[in-house]
Formats: C-alpha cells, structure tokens, sequence
C-alpha cells in the first residue's frame, strides 16, 4: 500500500529557527545512529520514520558509520526514502557525518579533504540522493589543519552536494575557529551536534556561549543519557537494556546507586508536571530557546510518540528548575 503522511502532519509540531540562519528544524529530530542498520529488521525502522514524519519530524540524522555495519543505516533510509518518502523530498531535512573509522588505509578516517569529500559521496550513492541538506565533520582532527576540513565543507555546498554544513564534538575554541575560517570561505557554520543532557552538561561551560555569538544553532544528541533519563532503569539496571549488553556507549557500572537515586527524584518531578521521564528531560534541554532540537533514538514507534508528547509542556516554574538542580547537584 502506497504510504501517504498525515494530513495533519505541521500543525502540532514546534519549529525552531538554525541560529541566525533562515532554516528551521523540528524541536524533537530522529537520529538513526541505532535500530536501523543492516541486522536490524528493516520493516520497523520504515515504520518508525514514516510514524515520525507523520508527527511532523522533518530532520533525519544519520552518518557515514551509522549501522552497524558502517553505511548500512543510509542504506535502510535509501531504501525508506525511495519506497515511501521521494514525493516529500523538499519537506524532509537529511543530515550525514563524515569523521569516524569508515574503510581502511589512510584515507578512511579523520577529516582530510580526501576522505571527507570521498565519505560525502559513498553517503550520497547509499542513500541514492543528490544532495544532503547538511554535511557535519563528525569530530575534530588532531593531525589535519582545520582549514582543510573546513574547506572540505566549503568545497561539498559549492558542488551542490550540501546546502548546509555542521560540526560535531567540537569544543568551545574549536567551534570558533570553525566558525572564523567558514565565515571567511563564505559558507556560514550552520549547527553544532554536542552530548548535552542533565547528567552530561559541558556545553554550557562556553560552548553554548560560542553557539550564540556565531550565530550557529544547536542539535544534542543523547539527550536522554543513553536510556538512563527514562523509565528504564527506575528499579535498577534490566537484564536486557543497554547497559546490561555489549554497547560500548553506557555500561552497567556507570549507572551508580547515587545516579539511580537521582533518576528516581527527577521521575517524582516529571510525575507532578503530567510527563513521562523522558518526557520532562527532552523539555529541559530545549529550556530557555538555546538548543534548536533535541536528537532521539527509537527502537519502537511508541517511544517517538512519547518523545513528541514532550511539546505539549515545554515550560519550567522557576521552583521545578530550582528542585531539578537541587537533585543534580547532590553528592
């Protein structure tokens, strides 16, 4: 059956301005860094982005080694594209990453001119597309100059193959100097992608501060601490969450009795204000207008809908915020 999106599909979605640029994004994105790669089953990564598109998620985020394997989430979202979402091309934003280990040799890591414009390509064959709407350097490169990265991002808008350029994990001084030697090329920095959640908070000591004397917007990822920031581990770490498995990314023993205390407290809160954990951690990272979206995972259709429902209180009292520190502060 041909899918058709939601009638409905912009009326309930916020939708928040890039920095100082004209581009807006949805305040809740998808990022299929998990659950849509080449051993996942391809059926329920289809159901959930069409779900998210007809929620109004028009920002898919994705990169050269989203899988596993390397390459196989832009495969499944080519293949999504081409059966179900090719009419709505002009609504959809689609992001790619270019900066992690993604062939062998020399030439397939890092952020040489050679590998990132060559990862670009390889991205744009597997997704069967002629451009991305934003191409993001994935990390800094300690032993290539950023001129040359940066001008690898400069080079892939003027091909026509971005229209907009990115940087992930960049630090405070890093994003400046980014931000200096694109402005000087001509092509603006139009969005940083950091870790940001209420137990991993190091944008705000100066990143954030950068992001909004440049100009550029902010998307964060894991903003729900990897699963931790949900109902997941209320009563301590499941035999099959991702904590308890082989992900390199959040293991048991940094989910700490003390954090799980916290995660407790936060969820009384969450409870008062009529929202689920994950719920009320969305909105506090989207508190205050300085991050333009908040990037989630899914593994289900239902969990992007919880995700949505976010927008539906947004606002903080003064004493919420002040009981949320509280709780973060606390030994």
């Amino acid at each position: 059956m041909t899918y058709v999106p939601a009638s409905n599909r912009y009326e309930s979605m916020k939708y928040n301005r890039v920095g100082r640029s004209g581009l807006r994004l949805p305040a809740i994105s998808l990022g299929l860094w998990h659950n849509f790669g080449g051993g996942d089953r391809y059926e329920n990564g289809r159901a959930m982005v069409r779900r998210a598109f007809d929620l109004g998620i028009t920002h898919f985020d994705l990169a050269n080694n989203y899988g596993p394997p390397p390459g196989s989430a832009e495969e499944t979202f080519g293949q999504i594209l081409k059966h179900d979402l090719a009419a709505y091309r002009d609504e959809l934003i689609i992001s790619t990453k270019a900066g992690y280990h993604m062939w062998e040799g020399p030439y397939g890591d890092w952020g040489s001119r050679k590998y990132m414009l060559s990862s670009l390509d390889q991205s744009l064959k597997r997704m069967k597309l002629d451009y991305v709407d934003i191409f993001y350097s994935h990390r800094p490169d300690p032993n290539t100059p950023l001129e040359e990265t940066m001008g690898a991002l400069d080079h892939a808008v003027r091909q026509g193959k971005a229209l907009y350029v990115g940087i992930s994990n960049y630090s405070a001084e890093q994003t400046a100097r980014a931000s200096a030697i694109l402005k000087e090329l001509g092509t603006p920095c139009l969005i940083h992608q950091p870790s940001y959640s209420m137990f991993n908070r190091w944008i705000e000591n100066g990143l954030q501060d950068v992001l909004d004397d440049e100009g550029i917007g902010s998307i964060v990822f894991s903003p729900l601490a990897g699963g931790v920031l949900t109902n997941r581990y209320l009563n301590g770490v499941p035999s099959d969450s991702r904590a308890a498995g082989p992900s390199v990314f959040l293991k048991s023993d940094q989910i700490t009795e003390s954090k799980l205390q916290k995660v407790k407290l936060l969820n009384e809160i969450a409870g008062e204000r009529g929202q689920t954990l994950a719920q009320m951690s969305l909105a506090w990272v989207l508190r205050g207008g300085r991050v333009t979206t908040a990037l989630i995972g899914a593994s289900r259709t239902e969990q992007i809908d919880d995700c949505v429902a976010t927008l539906n209180r947004l606002e903080f009292s003064d004493s919420e915020l002040d009981r949320i520190e509280s709780i973060l502060a606390a030994e």
